[in-house]
């Protein structure tokens, strides 16, 4: 088929893509001053999962670049544009921008800044007045590692002010700084008594390695192996092949996966691990990727395979995977547990056991890519006068048969809550969350009495509390979506 061809084809899927086709591209058009706040709006005209849905990203609101110049005057920054045409928060949580792209690409592969204590904040009791928050696990090589912070630490004050619901404002805003401390406490039945410990912490940036721990453990006749999981970053892929290589060459029969802090990352590294706890499926549909109406007119008309995630034999960097052929897993989650992290469990279901032990997930089965100011919205040929890039929400992720409605979470088949007053040792047989799945492994389904305590008693999490937190996302557009037009 010759370009004009192809170029007829394009516009026939999608009508009016942006706005009249010698309109569209012609950047001449656009001041300087509104370059920026132009590449919003047709980013997100184009690829936002809601576009439809929002008045202001209609295909046919402008009928010139002038109509379009006119419409952009009316915000004040970029900020205030990107926020005015998302959708209301309680459908579009995730979608975020940033002014530089730097931050963007290194938040996405584990990058960020951190005094090392990864913590949860939860009420004392049911009154929902004082606030404590407790240690889930620390960063090796941080501030808080070098002061000998360790999980299960209590602490109920920030820069010696006690943490209340009424002082919020003042206690997020200590958390956001560089340098803070923080005043410790001992737990006791639901008492907490300071202790006098008071520790200054300082952030520096950091890369996170997020194979925190892999862990063979052999009970009976049972090899089973353990693996504490806090970030789908392809960056680590190999570390993570590496750590599949342990536990296969343990010849481990059964595996506890640990995602209770892990909020998301990539869906391909998500792919690659599905594919290393089984093996027995290469080829075969891990998820499906439904996009908005436009983008998945175009691709089911050029290319339907991009709109596929297939469980593969090899990671990233063509080595080959590390499979252990299992047909059953136990997954560990909290309410952090979130994104790629539900999609391994959601898109695993049709294939194998998947025993989940914990609370139930965040909910969010929606994905993301970065847009930059570029002629294709991918990285190359960015406008050299600026480095802002979004990263909406323009995906959602089902598995092979289309199901992937847990935006309210995924429900847990045991239900077991993290216990301030018994934390336990992370990879110890005894650590309650993990010994309760080999009990249920031993007991062949059976399990005994686990901790639970009241739904309302979280109130927030170091993760949560970082921007891009809950990211589940795709490390490049999908070709072929504007090479009919070069």
């Amino acid at each position: 088929m010759n370009n004009f061809l192809k170029s007829i084809l394009l516009l026939s899927v999608f009508g009016v893509l942006f706005l009249s086709c010698e309109d569209r591209d012609d950047v001449s058009q656009v001041p300087s001053n509104l370059r920026v706040k132009d590449f919003i709006w047709k980013g997100l005209n184009l690829y936002y999962l809601w576009q439809a849905d929002q008045p202001k990203l209609a295909d046919d609101l402008f009928q010139t670049q002038r109509d379009l110049n006119t419409f952009l005057e009316g915000y004040e920054t970029p900020e205030a544009l990107f926020a005015d045409l998302r959708v209301a928060p309680s459908i579009d949580r995730f979608s975020v921008m940033f002014s530089d792209y730097r931050i963007l690409e290194n938040a996405l592969q584990g990058g960020f800044k951190t005094n090392g204590i990864e913590f949860s904040l939860r009420y004392k009791d049911d009154t929902q007045t004082d606030i404590f928050g407790y240690v889930r696990y620390i960063l090796p090589n941080t501030s808080a590692s070098d002061q000998s912070v360790t999980r299960g630490m209590i602490f109920y004050a920030i820069n010696n002010i006690p943490m209340t619901a009424s002082n919020e404002s003042i206690w997020r805003a200590a958390f956001g700084q560089d340098t803070y401390s923080l005043q410790f406490a001992d737990y006791d039945g639901g008492n907490i008594t300071p202790n006098g410990i008071s520790i200054n912490l300082t952030k520096t940036q950091y890369n996170e390695n997020p194979v925190y721990l892999t862990h063979v453990i052999e009970v009976d006749d049972k090899r089973i192996g353990y693996l504490m999981y806090n970030g789908f970053f392809s960056n680590y892929e190999v570390q993570l092949n590496q750590a599949f290589a342990q536990l296969k060459a343990a010849n481990v029969t059964h595996l506890v996966l640990d995602l209770r802090y892990n909020s998301g990352g990539s869906v391909n590294t998500a792919t690659r691990l599905a594919s290393m706890i089984t093996g027995q499926f290469n080829g075969q549909v891990f998820a499906r990727q439904v996009w908005n109406q436009k983008v998945m007119d175009f691709f089911n008309q050029q290319n339907p395979e991009q709109l596929i995630n297939r469980f593969t034999n090899s990671i990233g960097n063509g080595n080959t995977i590390n499979s252990l052929n299992l047909n059953k897993v136990h997954v560990l989650t909290t309410g952090i547990t979130a994104s790629a992290s539900e999609l391994i469990i959601n898109s695993l279901i049709p294939y194998i056991d998947v025993v989940q032990i914990g609370t139930i997930t965040t909910g969010k089965n929606d994905g993301s890519i970065t847009l930059y100011d570029s002629p294709t919205f991918g990285s190359s040929n960015r406008n050299p006068n600026h480095r802002y890039a979004m990263q909406p929400l323009v995906l959602k992720i089902a598995d092979k048969n289309g199901n992937g409605d847990y935006q309210n979470g995924l429900n847990p088949t045991i239900v077991q809550f993290e216990n301030v007053e018994n934390l336990g040792v992370l990879g110890d047989q005894n650590e309650p969350y993990l010994n309760t799945a080999i009990n249920h492994i031993l007991a062949n389904g059976r399990f005994g009495n686990q901790y639970i305590e009241s739904k309302n008693l979280q109130v927030e999490n170091s993760k949560s509390m970082r921007k891009l937190s809950n990211e589940m996302y795709l490390e490049n557009i999908p070709e072929g979506l504007f090479q009919v037009l070069q």
